[in-house]
Protein backbone atom coordinates (compact mmCIF):
# COMPACT_ATOMS: atom_id res chain seq x y z
CA UNK A 1 0.00 0.00 0.00
CA UNK A 2 2.43 2.72 -1.33
CA UNK A 3 1.56 6.09 -0.59
CA UNK A 4 3.42 8.10 -2.82
CA UNK A 5 3.42 6.82 -6.00
CA UNK A 6 1.13 9.44 -7.20
CA UNK A 7 0.09 12.69 -5.46
CA UNK A 8 -2.91 13.89 -6.62
CA UNK A 9 -2.84 17.59 -7.59
CA UNK A 10 -5.83 20.23 -7.92
CA UNK A 11 -5.98 23.97 -9.55
CA UNK A 12 -8.84 25.45 -7.31
CA UNK A 13 -12.08 26.39 -8.94
CA UNK A 14 -14.32 28.70 -8.76
CA UNK A 15 -17.59 27.46 -8.46
CA UNK A 16 -19.78 30.63 -8.34
CA UNK A 17 -21.10 32.26 -5.29
CA UNK A 18 -18.37 32.99 -3.65
CA UNK A 19 -17.87 29.03 -3.46
CA UNK A 20 -14.27 27.74 -4.09
CA UNK A 21 -13.46 24.17 -5.01
CA UNK A 22 -10.03 23.09 -3.91
CA UNK A 23 -7.15 20.27 -2.39
CA UNK A 24 -7.24 20.57 1.34
CA UNK A 25 -3.27 21.34 3.06
CA UNK A 26 -2.13 20.46 6.18
CA UNK A 27 -3.56 23.80 7.65
CA UNK A 28 -7.00 22.99 7.26
CA UNK A 29 -6.74 19.50 9.45
CA UNK A 30 -8.50 21.34 12.58
CA UNK A 31 -11.07 22.83 10.40
CA UNK A 32 -12.11 20.27 7.98
CA UNK A 33 -12.04 17.75 11.39
CA UNK A 34 -14.18 20.72 12.84
CA UNK A 35 -16.27 20.50 9.80
CA UNK A 36 -17.46 16.58 9.50
CA UNK A 37 -17.77 16.64 13.68
CA UNK A 38 -20.88 19.40 12.61
CA UNK A 39 -21.70 17.73 9.74
CA UNK A 40 -21.50 13.92 10.76
CA UNK A 41 -22.06 13.80 14.56
CA UNK A 42 -26.03 13.96 14.58
CA UNK A 43 -26.59 10.87 12.53
CA UNK A 44 -23.88 8.89 14.25
CA UNK A 45 -23.06 10.84 17.80
CA UNK A 46 -19.42 10.20 17.48
CA UNK A 47 -18.04 13.62 17.73
CA UNK A 48 -14.62 12.26 19.81
CA UNK A 49 -14.26 9.51 17.10
CA UNK A 50 -15.25 11.35 13.77
CA UNK A 51 -12.51 14.34 14.97
CA UNK A 52 -10.16 11.51 15.74
CA UNK A 53 -10.50 9.95 12.36
CA UNK A 54 -10.47 12.44 10.74
CA UNK A 55 -7.55 13.93 11.51
CA UNK A 56 -5.62 10.63 11.35
CA UNK A 57 -6.82 10.29 7.52
CA UNK A 58 -5.05 13.67 7.36
CA UNK A 59 -1.92 13.52 9.43
CA UNK A 60 1.44 12.26 8.11
CA UNK A 61 1.18 8.66 10.06
CA UNK A 62 -1.45 7.04 7.67
CA UNK A 63 0.03 4.97 5.08
CA UNK A 64 -1.67 5.85 2.35
CA UNK A 65 -3.85 8.48 2.75
CA UNK A 66 -3.03 12.71 3.65
CA UNK A 67 -4.16 16.03 3.28
CA UNK A 68 -3.35 15.84 0.07
CA UNK A 69 -6.50 13.63 -0.69
CA UNK A 70 -9.08 15.80 0.60
CA UNK A 71 -11.35 18.02 -1.65
CA UNK A 72 -13.59 20.92 0.25
CA UNK A 73 -15.39 23.52 -0.80
CA UNK A 74 -15.06 27.02 0.79
CA UNK A 75 -17.13 29.91 0.84
CA UNK A 76 -14.66 33.00 0.42
CA UNK A 77 -17.46 35.13 1.78
CA UNK A 78 -17.41 33.51 5.22
CA UNK A 79 -13.80 31.90 5.01
CA UNK A 80 -15.81 28.75 6.33
CA UNK A 81 -15.79 25.30 4.69
CA UNK A 82 -19.00 24.12 3.37
CA UNK A 83 -18.13 20.24 2.01
CA UNK A 84 -15.64 18.04 2.09
CA UNK A 85 -14.85 14.67 0.49
CA UNK A 86 -11.67 12.42 1.40
CA UNK A 87 -10.45 9.19 -1.31
CA UNK A 88 -8.38 7.31 0.32
CA UNK A 89 -6.16 4.71 -1.85
CA UNK A 90 -6.36 1.55 -0.74
CA UNK A 91 -5.85 -2.51 -2.88
CA UNK A 92 -8.69 -5.06 -2.40
CA UNK A 93 -8.05 -8.86 -3.32
CA UNK A 94 -10.32 -10.02 -6.08
CA UNK A 95 -9.97 -14.12 -5.38
CA UNK A 96 -6.21 -13.63 -4.92
CA UNK A 97 -5.28 -10.97 -7.32
CA UNK A 98 -4.20 -7.25 -5.84
CA UNK A 99 -7.13 -4.78 -7.28
CA UNK A 100 -5.83 -0.92 -6.41
CA UNK A 101 -9.10 0.49 -4.94
CA UNK A 102 -10.39 4.22 -4.33
CA UNK A 103 -12.06 4.54 -1.01
CA UNK A 104 -14.29 8.14 -1.06
CA UNK A 105 -14.59 8.87 2.59
CA UNK A 106 -16.58 11.59 4.88
CA UNK A 107 -18.63 13.00 2.40
CA UNK A 108 -21.03 16.00 3.29
CA UNK A 109 -22.00 19.46 2.81
CA UNK A 110 -23.48 22.19 4.91
CA UNK A 111 -27.17 22.00 4.81
CA UNK A 112 -27.92 25.46 3.32
CA UNK A 113 -25.52 24.38 0.49
CA UNK A 114 -26.92 21.45 -0.78
CA UNK A 115 -28.90 20.85 -4.29
CA UNK A 116 -25.49 22.63 -5.82
CA UNK A 117 -23.76 20.30 -7.37
CA UNK A 118 -20.77 20.27 -4.55
CA UNK A 119 -20.34 16.80 -3.59
CA UNK A 120 -20.76 16.01 -7.73
CA UNK A 121 -17.98 18.48 -8.55
CA UNK A 122 -15.77 16.48 -5.70
CA UNK A 123 -16.65 13.17 -7.19
CA UNK A 124 -15.50 14.36 -10.22
CA UNK A 125 -12.06 15.12 -8.94
CA UNK A 126 -11.98 12.00 -6.81
CA UNK A 127 -12.89 10.10 -9.78
CA UNK A 128 -9.88 11.47 -12.07
CA UNK A 129 -7.57 10.87 -8.83
CA UNK A 130 -8.05 7.74 -8.99
CA UNK A 131 -7.80 6.92 -12.23
CA UNK A 132 -4.85 8.71 -12.70
CA UNK A 133 -3.50 6.48 -9.25
CA UNK A 134 -4.40 3.11 -11.38
CA UNK A 135 -6.87 2.18 -9.73
CA UNK A 136 -9.47 -0.26 -11.30
CA UNK A 137 -12.44 0.39 -8.72
CA UNK A 138 -13.70 2.60 -6.28
CA UNK A 139 -16.59 1.52 -3.26
CA UNK A 140 -18.10 3.17 -0.35
CA UNK A 141 -20.61 1.90 2.59
CA UNK A 142 -23.27 4.71 2.47
CA UNK A 143 -26.95 5.99 2.57
CA UNK A 144 -29.56 4.12 -0.02
CA UNK A 145 -29.40 5.29 -3.42
CA UNK A 146 -26.89 8.82 -3.15
CA UNK A 147 -24.27 7.18 -4.52
CA UNK A 148 -25.74 5.76 -7.34
CA UNK A 149 -25.99 9.23 -8.73
CA UNK A 150 -22.25 9.42 -9.36
CA UNK A 151 -21.96 5.96 -11.46
CA UNK A 152 -21.84 3.62 -8.45
CA UNK A 153 -24.07 -0.03 -7.80
CA UNK A 154 -24.06 -1.63 -4.41
CA UNK A 155 -22.59 -5.09 -5.62
CA UNK A 156 -20.51 -5.94 -2.89
CA UNK A 157 -21.33 -7.44 0.64
CA UNK A 158 -20.94 -4.64 3.91
CA UNK A 159 -20.05 -6.78 6.91
CA UNK A 160 -23.29 -6.03 9.07
CA UNK A 161 -22.31 -8.67 11.86
CA UNK A 162 -24.08 -10.78 14.34
CA UNK A 163 -24.46 -10.19 17.92
CA UNK A 164 -24.12 -12.88 21.10
CA UNK A 165 -25.76 -12.18 24.14
CA UNK A 166 -23.91 -12.60 27.13
CA UNK A 167 -25.62 -15.34 28.28
CA UNK A 168 -24.31 -17.55 26.06
CA UNK A 169 -20.71 -17.47 26.46
CA UNK A 170 -19.48 -20.94 27.39
CA UNK A 171 -18.31 -21.12 30.50
CA UNK A 172 -15.00 -22.88 32.36
CA UNK A 173 -15.85 -25.73 34.11
CA UNK A 174 -15.18 -25.97 38.21
CA UNK A 175 -11.60 -26.78 38.16
CA UNK A 176 -10.84 -26.03 34.39
CA UNK A 177 -7.87 -23.58 33.32
CA UNK A 178 -8.18 -21.34 30.05
CA UNK A 179 -6.73 -22.94 27.79
CA UNK A 180 -5.96 -20.26 25.56
CA UNK A 181 -5.33 -16.40 26.70
CA UNK A 182 -5.63 -12.99 24.75
CA UNK A 183 -2.91 -10.65 25.29
CA UNK A 184 -1.83 -7.29 23.43
CA UNK A 185 0.11 -7.42 20.22
CA UNK A 186 3.40 -6.32 19.79
CA UNK A 187 4.95 -5.18 16.19
CA UNK A 188 7.01 -8.45 16.21
CA UNK A 189 3.55 -10.09 16.21
CA UNK A 190 2.66 -8.15 13.25
CA UNK A 191 4.00 -10.68 10.46
CA UNK A 192 2.30 -14.25 11.90
CA UNK A 193 -1.07 -11.32 11.63
CA UNK A 194 -0.22 -10.56 8.22
CA UNK A 195 -0.02 -14.30 6.78
CA UNK A 196 -3.07 -15.38 9.48
CA UNK A 197 -5.60 -12.76 7.80
CA UNK A 198 -4.04 -12.94 4.25
CA UNK A 199 -5.00 -17.11 4.69
CA UNK A 200 -8.08 -16.32 6.17
CA UNK A 201 -9.16 -13.89 3.63
CA UNK A 202 -8.95 -16.62 0.77
CA UNK A 203 -12.23 -17.54 1.86
CA UNK A 204 -13.57 -14.94 0.13
CA UNK A 205 -13.95 -13.61 -3.35
CA UNK A 206 -12.89 -10.12 -2.38
CA UNK A 207 -11.23 -8.79 1.19
CA UNK A 208 -9.26 -6.34 1.94
CA UNK A 209 -5.50 -6.04 1.25
CA UNK A 210 -3.21 -5.05 4.09
CA UNK A 211 0.67 -4.53 3.86
CA UNK A 212 2.89 -4.51 6.83
CA UNK A 213 2.92 -0.30 6.85
CA UNK A 214 -1.13 -0.97 7.30
CA UNK A 215 -0.94 -3.24 10.25
CA UNK A 216 1.31 -1.03 12.11
CA UNK A 217 -0.87 1.52 11.90
CA UNK A 218 -3.46 -0.37 12.90
CA UNK A 219 -0.99 -0.99 15.62
CA UNK A 220 0.06 2.02 16.72
CA UNK A 221 -0.90 4.71 14.03
CA UNK A 222 -4.34 5.73 14.46
CA UNK A 223 -5.74 7.96 17.53
CA UNK A 224 -6.78 6.07 20.55
CA UNK A 225 -10.74 6.57 20.35
CA UNK A 226 -11.00 7.24 16.43
CA UNK A 227 -13.90 5.66 14.40
CA UNK A 228 -12.15 2.90 12.83
CA UNK A 229 -9.37 2.31 15.82
CA UNK A 230 -9.48 -1.29 17.25
CA UNK A 231 -7.03 -2.68 19.69
CA UNK A 232 -5.36 -5.72 18.04
CA UNK A 233 -4.83 -8.79 20.13
CA UNK A 234 -3.04 -12.01 19.97
CA UNK A 235 -4.20 -15.35 20.93
CA UNK A 236 -1.86 -18.15 22.01
CA UNK A 237 -2.00 -21.02 24.12
CA UNK A 238 -1.36 -21.27 27.70
CA UNK A 239 2.43 -21.63 27.19
CA UNK A 240 2.83 -18.69 24.40
CA UNK A 241 2.27 -20.33 21.33
CA UNK A 242 0.45 -17.97 19.07
CA UNK A 243 -2.82 -19.50 17.39
CA UNK A 244 -4.23 -16.56 15.45
CA UNK A 245 -5.31 -12.58 16.46
CA UNK A 246 -8.28 -10.68 17.11
CA UNK A 247 -9.48 -7.27 17.04
CA UNK A 248 -12.09 -5.29 19.23
CA UNK A 249 -13.06 -1.49 19.35
CA UNK A 250 -11.48 -0.15 22.54
CA UNK A 251 -14.46 1.56 23.88
CA UNK A 252 -15.55 5.29 24.81
CA UNK A 253 -18.24 6.93 26.38
CA UNK A 254 -21.30 5.48 23.98
CA UNK A 255 -22.79 1.84 23.26
CA UNK A 256 -21.25 0.19 26.64
CA UNK A 257 -23.86 -2.19 26.24
CA UNK A 258 -22.20 -3.76 23.22
CA UNK A 259 -18.57 -4.71 21.81
CA UNK A 260 -17.73 -5.14 18.68
CA UNK A 261 -14.78 -7.24 17.43
CA UNK A 262 -13.54 -8.18 14.06
CA UNK A 263 -11.57 -9.12 11.77
CA UNK A 264 -10.78 -12.86 14.45
CA UNK A 265 -8.73 -15.20 12.64
CA UNK A 266 -6.66 -18.09 13.62
CA UNK A 267 -3.66 -19.30 11.92
CA UNK A 268 -3.69 -23.00 9.99
CA UNK A 269 -3.97 -25.65 12.43
CA UNK A 270 -5.71 -24.17 15.11
CA UNK A 271 -9.19 -25.41 15.93
CA UNK A 272 -11.73 -22.75 15.64
CA UNK A 273 -14.06 -24.93 18.06
CA UNK A 274 -11.44 -25.42 20.81
CA UNK A 275 -10.28 -21.61 20.99
CA UNK A 276 -13.49 -19.56 20.26
CA UNK A 277 -14.78 -20.21 23.91
CA UNK A 278 -11.84 -18.65 25.26
CA UNK A 279 -12.11 -15.55 22.86
CA UNK A 280 -16.04 -15.33 23.88
CA UNK A 281 -14.67 -15.30 27.84
CA UNK A 282 -12.28 -12.49 26.98
CA UNK A 283 -14.46 -10.12 24.98
CA UNK A 284 -17.41 -10.62 27.65
CA UNK A 285 -14.74 -10.00 30.41
CA UNK A 286 -13.12 -7.15 28.75
CA UNK A 287 -16.69 -5.51 27.72
CA UNK A 288 -17.85 -5.99 31.72
CA UNK A 289 -15.21 -4.07 32.87
CA UNK A 290 -15.10 -1.36 30.31
CA UNK A 291 -19.02 -0.84 31.21
CA UNK A 292 -18.87 -1.08 34.79
CA UNK A 293 -16.53 2.01 34.39
CA UNK A 294 -19.57 3.45 32.63
CA UNK A 295 -22.30 2.18 35.39
CA UNK A 296 -23.49 -0.15 32.77
CA UNK A 297 -24.15 -3.90 32.09
CA UNK A 298 -22.64 -5.53 29.06
CA UNK A 299 -25.26 -7.49 26.77
CA UNK A 300 -23.77 -8.02 23.89
CA UNK A 301 -20.73 -9.07 21.95
CA UNK A 302 -20.85 -7.86 18.19
CA UNK A 303 -18.90 -9.66 15.13
CA UNK A 304 -18.34 -7.45 12.49
CA UNK A 305 -17.01 -10.24 10.48
CA UNK A 306 -18.80 -12.36 6.79
CA UNK A 307 -21.69 -14.42 7.11
CA UNK A 308 -19.41 -17.45 5.77
CA UNK A 309 -16.54 -16.83 8.95
CA UNK A 310 -16.10 -19.92 10.87
CA UNK A 311 -17.09 -18.60 14.53
CA UNK A 312 -20.81 -19.10 13.06
CA UNK A 313 -19.90 -22.69 12.69
CA UNK A 314 -17.82 -22.84 16.27
CA UNK A 315 -20.78 -21.48 18.05
CA UNK A 316 -23.86 -22.86 15.85
CA UNK A 317 -27.20 -21.33 16.81
CA UNK A 318 -25.47 -18.71 19.35
CA UNK A 319 -24.87 -15.67 16.93
CA UNK A 320 -28.50 -13.99 15.56
CA UNK A 321 -27.99 -11.01 12.49
CA UNK A 322 -28.16 -7.48 14.07
CA UNK A 323 -29.26 -5.52 11.15
CA UNK A 324 -28.69 -6.00 7.46
CA UNK A 325 -28.05 -7.65 4.74
CA UNK A 326 -26.28 -4.33 3.04
CA UNK A 327 -23.82 -3.67 0.56
CA UNK A 328 -20.98 -1.32 -0.31
CA UNK A 329 -21.02 0.75 -3.50
CA UNK A 330 -19.15 0.22 -6.07
CA UNK A 331 -17.76 1.76 -8.78
CA UNK A 332 -15.98 0.45 -12.46
CA UNK A 333 -15.30 2.86 -14.69
CA UNK A 334 -13.51 0.71 -17.11
CA UNK A 335 -15.12 -2.47 -17.29
CA UNK A 336 -12.71 -3.97 -20.10
CA UNK A 337 -9.75 -3.34 -18.07
CA UNK A 338 -11.10 -4.48 -14.77
CA UNK A 339 -12.13 -7.78 -16.65
CA UNK A 340 -8.37 -7.67 -18.07
CA UNK A 341 -6.82 -7.31 -14.83
CA UNK A 342 -9.14 -10.48 -13.15
CA UNK A 343 -8.92 -12.94 -16.35
CA UNK A 344 -6.61 -14.90 -14.42
CA UNK A 345 -9.48 -15.52 -11.59
CA UNK A 346 -12.14 -16.26 -14.26
CA UNK A 347 -10.26 -18.50 -16.57
CA UNK A 348 -9.17 -20.98 -13.01
CA UNK A 349 -12.99 -21.15 -12.61
CA UNK A 350 -13.48 -22.24 -16.36
CA UNK A 351 -10.39 -24.65 -15.88
CA UNK A 352 -12.48 -26.07 -12.65
CA UNK A 353 -15.76 -26.85 -14.58
CA UNK A 354 -17.67 -28.12 -17.31
CA UNK A 355 -16.87 -26.09 -19.71
CA UNK A 356 -12.72 -26.24 -19.33
CA UNK A 357 -11.03 -25.39 -22.51
CA UNK A 358 -14.24 -23.64 -23.74
CA UNK A 359 -13.40 -21.23 -27.10
CA UNK A 360 -16.21 -18.74 -27.82
CA UNK A 361 -17.39 -15.44 -27.10
CA UNK A 362 -20.00 -13.61 -24.44
CA UNK A 363 -21.57 -10.45 -25.74
CA UNK A 364 -22.80 -8.91 -22.94
CA UNK A 365 -25.87 -6.08 -23.97
CA UNK A 366 -26.00 -3.18 -21.32
CA UNK A 367 -28.73 -1.87 -23.38
CA UNK A 368 -26.63 1.47 -23.69
CA UNK A 369 -23.15 -0.14 -23.66
CA UNK A 370 -21.93 -3.69 -23.46
CA UNK A 371 -18.86 -5.72 -23.08
CA UNK A 372 -17.69 -8.64 -25.15
CA UNK A 373 -15.35 -11.45 -23.82
CA UNK A 374 -13.53 -13.50 -26.28
CA UNK A 375 -12.31 -16.97 -24.87
CA UNK A 376 -9.75 -19.41 -26.70
CA UNK A 377 -8.81 -23.21 -25.69
CA UNK A 378 -10.12 -21.64 -21.76
CA UNK A 379 -7.93 -18.28 -22.01
CA UNK A 380 -9.60 -15.15 -21.98
CA UNK A 381 -7.80 -13.71 -25.37
CA UNK A 382 -9.99 -10.10 -25.71
CA UNK A 383 -11.95 -8.16 -23.50
CA UNK A 384 -13.18 -5.08 -25.00
CA UNK A 385 -16.07 -2.80 -24.91
CA UNK A 386 -19.08 -3.87 -27.25
CA UNK A 387 -21.81 -1.48 -29.12
CA UNK A 388 -25.08 -4.05 -28.28
CA UNK A 389 -26.49 -5.03 -31.26
CA UNK A 390 -28.37 -8.65 -32.51
CA UNK A 391 -26.95 -11.59 -31.36
CA UNK A 392 -26.27 -10.74 -27.81
CA UNK A 393 -25.22 -13.82 -25.67
CA UNK A 394 -26.98 -11.90 -22.54
CA UNK A 395 -28.22 -8.62 -20.98
CA UNK A 396 -28.26 -7.14 -18.03
CA UNK A 397 -30.21 -3.31 -16.94
CA UNK A 398 -28.40 -0.62 -15.55
CA UNK A 399 -25.55 -1.59 -13.63
CA UNK A 400 -26.54 -4.89 -12.40
CA UNK A 401 -23.42 -6.80 -13.69
CA UNK A 402 -21.60 -5.32 -11.05
CA UNK A 403 -23.30 -7.34 -8.89
CA UNK A 404 -22.64 -10.41 -10.82
CA UNK A 405 -19.01 -9.17 -11.15
CA UNK A 406 -18.33 -9.09 -7.61
CA UNK A 407 -20.52 -12.03 -6.53
CA UNK A 408 -22.84 -10.14 -4.25
CA UNK A 409 -26.06 -11.98 -6.30
CA UNK A 410 -25.71 -15.25 -8.45
CA UNK A 411 -26.96 -15.03 -11.96
CA UNK A 412 -30.22 -17.23 -11.30
CA UNK A 413 -30.67 -14.38 -8.60
CA UNK A 414 -30.50 -11.57 -11.39
CA UNK A 415 -32.88 -13.67 -13.78
CA UNK A 416 -35.39 -13.54 -10.98
CA UNK A 417 -35.31 -10.23 -10.06
CA UNK A 418 -35.24 -8.47 -13.40
CA UNK A 419 -36.96 -9.68 -16.14
CA UNK A 420 -34.74 -7.98 -18.72
CA UNK A 421 -31.59 -9.85 -17.64
CA UNK A 422 -31.37 -13.15 -19.34
CA UNK A 423 -29.63 -14.96 -22.17
CA UNK A 424 -28.72 -17.75 -24.29
CA UNK A 425 -28.95 -21.22 -23.14
CA UNK A 426 -24.86 -21.66 -23.28
CA UNK A 427 -24.50 -18.01 -22.08
CA UNK A 428 -26.35 -18.89 -18.81
CA UNK A 429 -24.46 -21.74 -18.19
CA UNK A 430 -20.84 -19.69 -19.02
CA UNK A 431 -22.45 -17.04 -16.93
CA UNK A 432 -22.85 -19.09 -13.22
CA UNK A 433 -19.38 -20.62 -13.95
CA UNK A 434 -17.43 -17.41 -14.49
CA UNK A 435 -19.05 -15.35 -12.15
CA UNK A 436 -20.31 -17.48 -9.20
CA UNK A 437 -21.93 -16.12 -6.03
CA UNK A 438 -19.33 -15.84 -3.46
CA UNK A 439 -18.38 -14.15 0.15
CA UNK A 440 -16.58 -11.46 0.42
CA UNK A 441 -15.17 -9.48 3.80
CA UNK A 442 -14.15 -6.09 3.05
CA UNK A 443 -12.35 -4.28 6.18
CA UNK A 444 -11.50 -0.85 4.91
CA UNK A 445 -8.40 0.57 4.97
CA UNK A 446 -10.01 3.84 6.07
Amino acid sequence: MARKTYVPQLTPRELGDGLVLRQATRKDRKAVADFNVAIHSGEHDLPVELRNLTQDLMSDRHPACGPEWFTLVEDTRKGEIVSTLCLIPSVLSYGGVAVPLGIPELVGTEKEYRRRGLIRAQFEVAHEWSRAAGHHVQMIGGIPYFYRQFGYEMGLDMITGHRLHTSAVPKLKKGEKEPFRVRRARRDDLPFVGRTYALGMGRYLVSGARDLAMWRYELDGRTRGGASHRELRMVETAGGRRVGFLAHERGGARRQETICAGPYELAPGASWLAVTPSVLRYLADYGKKRAARAEKSLSWIHFFVSEAHPIFRAAPGSFRRNWGPYAYYVRVADLPGFVRHVAPVLEGRLAESIAVGHTGELKLSFYRDGLRLAFARGKLKKVEAWEPAEGASASFPFLTFRQLLFGYRSYQELRDAYADCGGTDEANVLLEIIFPKLPSEVWPAA
